[in-house]
């Protein structure tokens, strides 16, 4: 084995493993709060949806792509390469879309009631799970043609007019219909990407523009800047890590169709920065997003029943 090769297996066992790890820890958070009867909050069920995503993502990607790299070689038929091809791409495509309903989600908790956003506040919860279920539903037909392009790696063996992803490859289609395949997944890339930063821009402003009036007229009495500081740092890290890392897969996975001969560092890069995020997302939640749900759901409490009293949950 080669160090090249050595030095990906080791960095691609690191990240899935540590990728499980996280969003096992995530699932067992939300497990327990069921468990123990607390009271689920509305945003609760798309993280859960976005951390099943995530786990996918990596249980279907990154542990073929470990495999492969320490060398071993024809581990999956033809079956396998289409299931895994297939479940991860709209494992990948539901993360997209949770993070993005997650943002718009919070963009309405924190609105103010008598803003446009802020009158969808009480009828937002009911559509989250429909919303996901879309989400799900359109992801499997979307993707419904990607196993009848891919194949494992015997059954090219001595062909041509195939692309290797290393464990499974394939097969070159008329560049017509791989054009209209790339501008389709592009498109919902971009748009999910978009619809997420304008979201998390507006909370952010919202946020920002509270702080100063707080100060402004309750700085001694009301000290949420503490809290709204955190709840800021938090939206910018999560929006800030997934717009980066995913843009740059997207890149990385628009070229390398094009590209006309094998290119194993384009695939490791692409699948590398794919798995970043799903790898880092449930630590991000974990240690920020639940003082930003706790955040949103305060303000959303003291705006439609008052302040909180002392020793009040």
């Amino acid at each position: 084995m080669s160090p090249i090769n050595l030095t990906m297996g080791i960095m691609f066992l690191s990240q899935t493993a540590l990728g499980v790890l996280g969003n096992c820890t995530c699932l067992g958070y939300f497990l327990l709060n069921d468990f123990m009867g607390r009271r689920v909050k509305p945003i609760d069920l798309i993280v859960k949806h976005l951390t099943w995503a995530n786990f996918m993502v990596l249980l279907f990607k990154g542990i073929p792509q470990t495999m492969a790299a320490f060398g071993m070689s024809y581990f999956l038929d033809d079956i396998l390469c289409k299931l895994i091809f297939y479940f991860h791409r709209v494992a990948r495509g539901v993360s997209l879309g949770s993070t993005s309903l997650l943002s718009v989600f919070q963009v309405i908790t924190i609105s103010p009631n008598n803003s446009k956003w802020g009158q969808l506040k009480f009828r937002a919860p009911k559509v989250i799970g429909s919303s996901l279920g879309l989400c799900w539903a359109l992801q499997l037909l979307i993707n419904a043609g990607i196993p009848t392009v891919v194949t494992d790696t015997l059954h090219t063996k001595n062909s041509t007019g195939f692309r290797d992803f290393v464990y499974c490859v394939t097969i070159n289609i008329h560049s017509l219909t791989m054009t209209l395949y790339a501008i389709l997944f592009s498109s919902i890339d971009v748009l999910c990407l978009g619809i997420m930063t304008w979201a998390s821009g507006f909370m952010v402003l919202m946020l920002t523009k509270h702080k100063k009036m707080v100060q402004n007229i309750h700085s001694a009495l009301s000290p949420w800047s503490s809290p709204e500081t955190r709840a800021t740092q938090s939206i910018l890290a999560l929006v800030s890590s997934f717009v980066f890392l995913n843009m740059i897969s997207v890149i990385l996975g628009l070229c390398h169709p094009f590209f006309d001969v094998t290119s194993r560092w384009l695939v490791n890069a692409s699948v590398a920065m794919s798995a970043c995020f799903p790898a880092f997302c449930p630590f991000l939640l974990l240690s920020r997003y639940t003082k930003v749900s706790n955040f949103c759901c305060t303000r959303s409490y003291e705006t439609t029943h008052g302040p909180r009293l002392v020793g009040e949950v």
